[in-house]
């Protein structure tokens, strides 16, 4: 029982913990450093420059957000163009749909992503199929919808939730989750200038956590494009934003231990993911694992899974793993067993590699 104790006081006080990998770009080795939530800040302060039709909105927005990611923007470009919204996140996504079919650039945010059901119609039967349902005569790309979203280490059940995979199943979103400072900046800047309505996920976390060299300078990152953030040989480790790094502190570990080659990939867009580079990645090093902080069951590791199960069925030497968040409700105290934590992966790979 002591040990049984012992253990669970160890996962609780480490399983939430993972150490930010900085981004490495040579483009960005001159730049000053900025946290994830600057950057962002950085790119909404672009965005309004730039673009006259441009507006941000949301609840708290004006005094600079709940997380301070648009501090300073209401008193530099007047209350006309950064401004809160009721508490309604149905309003919120039903107004920038239609700010944006009459010609704004409109930048929305919803306060947190668990939040974001009650405007699940306005996105799903709207703002995706406006396009589609017209012709192409009219449309609401311009729309873009950020929100915070996944663990934060005590959020518990309405503030750590990830619900990439609920909108990932409708066709005409774009849906785009940063690992750091530097995606973040580059990655919505991209997805404000997309002719596509974007959902733009943050995870919480790295606000602060995240740090890296950003160029203060305009700047945008495809999206449909996954990053190779450590290359290698022996398996191919997929995730998004926070998981990436807990990826590649296992990589790292793995290394040191036995000598092991881990190829991390940061998937960055969940709509479209790019299948090419995650093929091409499974196929050389013959094992994969895929983790998600949603749950298991219909999580979009899933169909991650069955497409490398049906592209590169003659190349696996092990079958396809995921590590995710459990069937369950976000927990409070028992979060750490709930996270798809660092030992939790270690036993995964150990055991693929075994196979």
């Amino acid at each position: 029982m002591l040990a049984i104790r012992t253990w669970r006081t160890a996962v609780r006080r480490t399983a939430a913990h993972f150490t930010y990998h900085p981004n490495i770009n040579p483009e960005s080795q001159n730049s000053p450093k900025a946290n994830m939530l600057q950057a962002i800040v950085q790119a909404l302060d672009i965005t309004l420059r730039k673009d006259p039709s441009a507006i941000l909105f949301g609840e708290d927005v004006a005094f600079g957000g709940v997380f301070r990611c648009s501090l300073g923007l209401r008193d530099k470009y007047g209350e006309n163009r950064v401004f809160n919204a009721p508490i309604c996140e149905q309003g919120i996504a039903g107004f920038g749909i239609g700010a944006a079919v009459g010609g704004c650039t409109a930048v929305a945010e919803i306060q947190f992503a668990d939040y974001i059901f009650p405007a699940f119609d306005q996105i799903v039967n709207e703002a995706a199929k406006y396009r589609y349902r017209s012709g192409n005569m009219f449309n609401c790309g311009g729309l873009t919808i950020r929100a915070p979203c996944s663990a934060v280490g005590h959020g518990a059940v309405y503030h750590s939730q990830s619900v990439e995979g609920f909108f990932a199943h409708c066709s005409g979103l774009k849906i785009v989750i940063p690992r750091g400072a530097y995606q973040a900046k580059g990655l919505l800047r991209a997805c404000i200038n997309t002719p596509d309505p974007c959902l733009f996920f943050e995870p919480k976390i790295l606000y602060r956590t995240a740090q890296d060299q950003v160029p203060e300078d305009d700047y945008e990152l495809p999206i449909g494009q996954a990053e190779i953030v450590r290359p290698g040989k022996d398996m191919t480790l997929i995730a998004w934003g926070t998981q990436v790094h807990v990826l590649l502190d296992v990589a790292e570990e793995l290394h040191a231990r036995n000598g092991m080659e881990c190829e991390v990939v940061d998937l960055r867009s969940i709509v479209p993911w790019d299948v090419e580079t995650v093929c091409n990645s499974v196929s050389k090093t013959g094992r994969a694992l895929i983790s998600h902080e949603a749950q298991l069951t219909s999580g979009f590791g899933a169909e991650i899974a069955s497409t490398i199960q049906r592209n590169c069925f003659l190349n696996l030497e092990a079958p396809v793993e995921r590590v995710c968040g459990l069937d369950t409700p976000f927990p409070h105290i028992f979060e750490p067993f709930y996270m798809p934590n660092k030992y939790k992966l270690m036993e995964a790979v150990e055991k693929l590699q075994a196979f």
